[in-house]
């Protein structure tokens, strides 16, 4: 989950990159960068952190061109090492910058015919490299002297052809334009805009629609699975479908939790599908409880409030806001390591316990992963003097690991994982539990888009749209996402020595 954005104007890019980035924080808190190109003259500024750490006065005033591309990160493969930062540059041909949003699942066997066939090599463990320098194999191998959108095209159909997994791209051809294109799947999100200026029509490629409003551009559509859209630094717009066989099959997760509400993913709105979210979950409960005693609905914030107020409305109890959330702590999910996530809910959260106080609470959770969370948000309830304490969750168990680039933890992290429903409910010490049915999950955002009749629901379902992943590949994938794993990266990482970037 990391955030993209690339746009070609008509004078500096370099704020509107900036801007970009802020709304999209969401999808990366470890590190931001942004490249920008001026004529035939490239400059960058990355490192580790948040955006408005990452780049100050002087960085921005460096940044010069009319033309960037921008990343947003949290680490999926490789590591958390600045090193790794976005956007990532290769010289030949041309000079080529990549921003990349999901995950390679056959990085280790491109890496291997990238240095045997084609004499290239990677310099980091990020599947992004790997994908700059296959495109950059493929555009040598078919381009001129000056990249033709055809030839560009070209090199895309084959990148199709050798990288499985998910990606959303945005790449930037010095001197020469941007290009924005997505996997044959439509794993990860992506689309596109334009804005009217008095010098004429600038266009940005952005991961969410709500980069571009933010920012005043006019979205045009969502870059179609396999699709690839190629602007040129003079404005004219190409694009090409670049798969044999495209299909949608979109993460569900977008929905759950990681996009915005006020974004549209693919011709659905997060908001309303996260507001069916809350109705079906209150269907279940009255299914399943019928009688139940639940005095008020307090959702766990900020991605669940959404799905809360309508399963509050739908139960005839009282909707409250209960716990505050501390705005300058990080996304607790995203976090690199598990003894971080918990010393954080405590410094995240604090509750109002007037709302609390003698009643039979229902929490309501976007998603329970590894339960930690949960487990220390009930106890907060109960400390604040809650009778009883229920909880929701508006997405089923989570039980597989994500391979398209959500840093989920191992399987056997998972308090689903092995686990009955009454059993993950004593875990977290909550009186009942209920989750969302998947068949409701999946309905909330079907038949809006014609075109969407399935999703990647892997970490609930086990079912992988690509293909490719097998017990094998598993084992493998658990034994770097570990928590034991990333606190032994982490330590390599303090003893790497770094050059100082430059601004």
């Amino acid at each position: 989950m990391c955030g993209i954005v690339g746009i070609v104007g008509r004078g500096e890019v370099a704020y509107d990159l900036y801007d970009a980035l802020t709304v999209l924080q969401h999808r990366g808190q470890d590190a931001a960068g942004i490249v920008t190109c001026e004529g035939d003259h490239v400059r960058s500024r990355k490192s580790n952190g948040l955006v408005r750490d990452v780049f100050h006065q002087g960085h921005m005033n460096q940044l010069k061109g009319n033309m960037g591309i921008a990343h947003v990160r949290y680490p999926t493969a490789g590591t958390s090492s600045s090193a790794e930062a976005q956007p990532m540059y290769v010289n030949s041909p041309f000079g080529i910058c990549l921003a990349h949003n999901g995950n390679l699942i056959n990085d280790d066997e491109l890496n291997e015919d990238l240095f045997r066939a084609d004499r290239r090599h990677i310099n980091t463990s990020s599947d992004s490299e790997v994908l700059l320098n296959v495109f950059a194999h493929e555009l040598q191998d078919v381009a001129g002297m000056q990249p033709a959108p055809e030839e560009i095209f070209k090199a895309i159909e084959r990148v199709h052809e050798r990288a499985v997994g998910a990606y959303a791209v945005v790449m930037m051809i010095i001197g020469h334009g941007i290009v924005g294109f997505r996997d044959p799947n439509g794993i990860r999100p992506v689309c596109y805009g334009k804005r009217q200026t008095a010098s004429g029509v600038e266009y940005m490629i952005a991961s969410e629609s709500v980069a571009l409003s933010v920012l005043g551009f006019e979205f045009i559509r969502d870059i179609r699975p396999g699709e690839v859209i190629y602007i040129q630094t003079n404005g004219t717009l190409h694009t090409k479908q670049c798969a044999s066989s495209p299909t949608y099959h979109p993460c569900i997760f977008e929905h759950v939790y990681l996009a915005r509400p006020d974004s549209i993913i693919d011709g659905i709105s997060v908001y309303k599908a996260r507001l069916k979210m809350g109705d079906k979950l209150a269907d279940k409960i009255l299914r399943l409880y019928p009688k139940h005693d639940i005095d008020v609905v307090i959702p766990i914030p900020d991605t669940s409030c959404t799905a809360a107020l309508p399963l509050a409305h739908r139960l005839d109890v009282k909707y409250r806001e209960g716990f505050v959330k501390n705005r300058y702590i990080g996304r607790t999910f995203i976090m690199p390591e598990q003894q971080e996530r918990i010393r954080s809910v405590r410094r995240k959260y604090s509750t109002v316990e007037l709302e609390f106080k003698d009643k039979n609470v229902l929490l309501v959770d976007d998603s329970i992963v590894r339960g930690t969370t949960s487990k220390q948000i009930v106890q907060m309830a109960r400390d604040a003097g809650a009778r009883k304490v229920y909880l929701a969750s508006a997405a089923p168990p989570v039980r597989y690991p994500n391979v398209y680039g959500i840093d989920m933890p191992s399987a056997c992290e998972f308090v689903a994982h092995g686990n009955s429903e009454e059993e993950i409910a004593e875990y977290i010490g909550v009186d009942w539990l209920v989750y969302q049915d998947m068949d409701d999950l999946e309905a909330c955002a079907l038949g809006i888009n014609e075109n969407v009749t399935e999703f990647d629901s892997s970490v609930f379902n086990g079912h992988y749209v690509t293909g490719g992943v097998d017990e094998s590949y598993l084992s493998r994938l658990e034994t770097k996402r570990s928590d034991g794993a990333k606190t032994r990266q982490a330590n390599i990482d303090l003893e790497v020595i770094e050059l100082p970037n430059q601004a």
